[in-house]
């Protein structure tokens, strides 16, 4: 440890300008231009502090990565340790290929077999976009599985079917995004801890979901929203267009929009993005209204996919969302990831599971392999964070 005092933090509680007859103990409004410097200012100062928050906060993260890491690389250069980490899930992926050209080559190199291994990672390409949000903000969101299922039970009813599948597509978002409003009101002003919450949520809603369908499955009838699974553009289904459309709407949300700015900033260090006039509440409780929107356009494919809605849709959808993010290099401690990371997260398991299912091999060694690479993962990152704390 050295014994030189660390630099006082930057006093930007307080705009310099203010203005004549304003209010006593009632802040200005941060100008918009300023906003970026001064989140940057607080976040490094308390990077160089080694300042955490989050729900998952001793679990640690990669070193240097304390304030609003994710969009610019962090105050520690974490824009090269991102695209370290993109090569590395690009690599692996090129390693899982030949693995599968070795093994399987006449079923596994095809592009019948790459098109379904995109079909299989569309709709938790889009929850995981949704996680992707909440987590790089600081916190957490066990629901979506359990939302998926109650917006494609609550949009297949016969009354939202006898309205046609506008109606249909409509209830299913609007579904998600009201169990997400809720998520987001619950912990950002109720102040209850996010995975409690969620977790209640998840329960809560899986339980509704069965009890409107009275544990059954409700079959598709409309022929126009089946075609949303079944329609192909240039030999590519509609579904990867949309995951594609979600995806890139993510990338530009996050990387180049105030709101993607605040959400590492929040995610980094709250307390310092509260100093720079965002407000924190109302930016926590967006990040899971994105989620829950996410949640109802994944039930509208995974509803055509399987032509039914069922309680039972969005089994463990959490855990794989989650596993994707945390393996695409999203620290679970927030403040730094990305969309693209979780994305190729979500190929590298989509591939493992197609490997697995033309190898023959059972679900449960799916399953145990995906926790070991979740494993595998949070420990090099704990690892990467040792090493810059000694160095």
């Amino acid at each position: 440890m050295s014994d030189t005092p660390h630099a006082p933090a930057p006093d930007l509680s307080a705009p310099t300008d203010v203005p004549a007859g304003a209010p006593v103990g009632v802040p200005a409004a941060v100008p918009e231009a300023d906003e970026h410097r001064r989140v940057e200012e607080l976040a490094a100062h308390a990077a160089k502090e080694g300042v955490r928050t989050g729900p998952f906060a001793s679990l640690g993260g990669i070193g240097g990565i304390g304030g609003i890491g994710g969009r610019g690389g962090g105050a520690g250069g974490g824009r090269g340790a991102g695209a370290l980490r993109h090569l590395a899930l690009v690599i692996a992926l090129g390693i899982l290929c030949a693995i599968g050209a070795i093994t399987k080559g006449s079923s596994f190199a095809t592009t019948s077999n790459m098109v379904l291994i995109l079909s299989l990672a569309a709709v938790i390409g889009v929850v995981t976009v949704g996680m992707t949000f909440v987590i790089i903000g600081g916190g957490i969101d066990l629901s979506v599985g359990a939302l998926i299922a109650l917006a494609s039970v609550w949009s297949t009813t016969t009354g939202s079917q006898a309205q046609g599948p506008a109606v249909m597509i409509f209830t299913s978002v609007l579904v998600g995004t009201l169990c997400g409003l809720l998520n987001g009101l619950l912990i950002a002003y109720g102040r209850l801890v996010a995975f409690i919450v969620t977790l209640a949520t998840m329960v809560a809603t899986r339980g509704l979901a069965e009890q409107l369908s009275d544990r059954k499955s409700q079959i598709v009838t409309a022929d126009t929203f089946l075609s949303i699974a079944e329609t192909r553009w240039l030999g590519m289904p509609l579904l990867v267009y949309i995951f594609a459309a979600v995806v890139v709407l993510g990338w530009l949300v996050l990387n180049r929009t105030t709101f993607g700015r605040r959400t590492f900033a929040v995610g980094g260090n709250p307390e310092a993005a509260r100093l720079a006039g965002i407000n924190v509440r109302l930016h926590t409780c967006l990040l899971y209204v994105v989620s829950g929107f996410c949640c109802g356009i994944a039930a509208v494919m995974l509803t055509a996919q399987a032509n039914t809605g069922a309680s039972t849709h969005g089994m463990l959808y959490e855990l794989n969302a989650i596993a994707a993010v945390v393996v695409g290099g999203t620290l679970l401690t927030g403040g730094f990831g990305s969309v693209l990371g979780s994305i190729l997260g979500v190929l590298v398991f989509t591939t493992i599971t197609d490997l697995f299912i033309l190898n023959n091999l059972t679900t449960p060694i799916q399953e145990i392999a995906q926790g070991a690479i979740i494993i595998a993962v949070l420990l090099i990152q704990r690892w990467g964070r040792g090493r810059s704390v000694t160095t």
